[in-house]
């Protein structure tokens, strides 16, 4: 099992994976992903709602065993056989029905190869909406692995995160404030962090725990 990381609140954005932080809510998923060998048939499907961090933890796999990055969208009827021993197909619900065909084939090339597919979406594969039933059956029987609702520590660095990414420094209070004050949720930290920005830049203010709190009473005034 890889080794658990040390969690602390990260001070630039960052995709390495220095800076992927684990917690128990990403724990199982993290050593799954970065154990590969041990994947059944060469495959895993990471899933997570938006936010959760497949996409960093995505990149962390392709950073440590040099996988190639695809997007599902992307893929289309002519896309060609990857060469890579190790590919990441990333929200695979959004891949085009038309293109189907040609994931069958990348699939089926890299399991001849003896390689590694790890797959990202935000549902399970029985969830997929794939209608060519060769390419269904296999990736039905692809194993998976869930990235679970935030801890505690997993919100804060979560928060922090979305903070810095907008270029935003804020008193790690702040964090601690909110993460104790919001929904536990991937999606509400994105939307406070983006509700605050803009009610800072509206208002001409800081953004601190008064402003914070205000916008929080506010949802709180609008509740039923």
């Amino acid at each position: 099992m890889s080794k658990q990381l040390i969690f602390d609140l990260p001070r630039q954005v960052s995709l390495v994976h220095d800076d992927y932080f684990v917690s128990e809510a990403n724990a199982h998923a993290y050593a799954l992903v970065m154990a590969p060998d041990d994947w059944p048939n060469g495959k895993l499907a990471l899933h997570g709602s938006k936010g959760s961090g497949k996409t960093h933890l995505a990149r962390v796999f392709a950073q440590e065993t040099g996988a190639e990055i695809l997007s599902a969208a992307a893929i289309t009827p002519s896309t060609l056989l990857s060469e890579a021993s190790h590919l990441v197909i990333e929200d695979l619900e959004e891949l085009p029905h038309q293109s189907e065909e040609a994931l069958f084939h990348i699939h089926n090339d890299l399991s001849h190869r003896n390689g590694r597919l790890l797959l990202t979406a935000a549902t399970p594969p029985s969830q997929w909406a794939v209608k060519l039933p060769d390419l269904a059956s296999r990736l039905q029987a692809t194993s998976s692995v869930s990235i679970t609702d935030p801890d505690d520590q997993l919100l804060s660095a979560v928060l922090m995160k979305l903070f810095e990414d907008r270029q935003i420094s804020v008193d790690i209070r702040l964090v601690s404030f909110l993460a104790h004050r919001i929904e536990r949720s991937f999606e509400a930290a994105q939307k406070i962090v983006a509700e605050l920005d803009s009610e800072a830049l509206a208002r001409k203010r800081k953004i601190n725990r008064a402003l914070a709190a205000e916008l929080l009473d506010q949802r709180s005034d609008q509740l039923p």
